[in-house]
């Protein structure tokens, strides 16, 4: 590898840790296939591999590399994801102008719906944020993807926020369904998430919000349409459909699963069902009490695949 292609990748790095706010996992995983992707090169054009060569990377070129990658037992998945890693680095190398080969990921192989693990989520965040046009509306993609897991709401109620929340602190109060409010954790991350994408947001959301009390018409939308208006449902519901084809994901994946995933890895963790069913808004306890049916079927499947007595 050149000490151009070295230097690329490690502002690369920086670029996933710093801007995209992306976890270590998924900032490992994404320099090892940028790095791996890149000593590919080398043999595959048989010279160095600099900014030009990079940039000039092709269709053919990726597909070389994906084949090659078979060669090493790569599933339809991990290439699915590798794909988006290539994508992404290419991107940050070109810049504005980079024009990235248009490739189709691999088929995967649909199985059982079931509660969507953290690495998933990520994924499906941070691929969302890279293909979105424009920086701020992928901060907020991201952004809106890690509230829906990280506090458990309901798609509406995410998008029904507004500048009345700011400043934000380490709880958020939330107004679900029959205008019911709770209140729910705010993580760290999911937070600075948010403050990432208000800081990128053309929209001055504070100021209209101040304007808006004055006015006494109520606070404007905290998640902003790319026209400044209110962030659509089905914006979000088309960006984690994109999202998930891109990365072989279930069909299951939508943002109202990522809320059953809170709901299912809080209860995996311990939580009792009076403490979800208050985080969840439901408004009677049956309707909590179907993540222990979830949970008992995903054990159930744990136990079958790695007891030595099982079956």
């Amino acid at each position: 590898m050149t000490d151009t292609a070295s230097a690329h990748i490690k502002s690369f790095s920086a670029y996933l840790r710093d801007d995209r706010r992306r976890s270590q996992h998924t900032v490992r995983a994404y320099v090892i296939t940028a790095e791996r992707f890149t000593d590919f090169l080398m043999d595959h054009i048989g010279g160095d591999v600099g900014i030009d060569e990079i940039k000039a990377v092709t269709q053919a070129d990726i597909r070389a590399y994906l084949a090659y990658r078979r060669g090493d037992g790569l599933t339809n998945n991990s290439a699915a994801r590798e794909l988006s890693a290539l994508r992404a680095f290419l991107k940050h190398v070109g810049g504005d102008e980079a024009q990235i080969p248009k490739i189709k990921g691999p088929k995967v192989k649909r199985g059982v719906p079931r509660p969507v693990s953290p690495d998933d989520i990520l994924a499906l965040a941070g691929d969302a944020q890279d293909n979105a046009g424009e920086d701020w509306i992928g901060a907020r993609d991201w952004a809106v993807l890690l509230l829906l897991y990280g506090s458990g709401l309901r798609i509406s109620e995410a998008l029904d926020l507004t500048g009345d929340a700011l400043p934000l602190s380490d709880t958020l109060r939330v107004t679900g369904k029959r205008n019911k409010t709770r209140i729910v954790p705010l993580l760290p991350q999911v937070r600075e998430a948010i403050e990432h994408y208000i800081d990128l947001c053309p929209y001055p959301i504070a100021q209209d919000f101040a304007r808006c009390k004055n006015d006494r018409i109520g606070g404007a939308p905290l998640f902003r349409g790319k026209r400044g208006g209110p962030l659509s449902p089905n914006m979000i519901r088309r960006v984690v459909q994109q999202a998930r084809t891109r990365l072989g994901i279930a069909d299951s994946t939508t943002p109202h699963a990522l809320r059953h995933s809170f709901a299912t890895h809080l209860l995996a963790g311990g939580a009792d069902l009076r403490s979800l069913q208050e985080l969840l808004g439901h408004a009677s306890l049956s309707s909590t009490q179907v993540y222990t049916a979830v949970d008992a079927a995903h054990l159930l499947d744990v136990y079958q695949n790695a007891h030595p007595r099982a079956g």
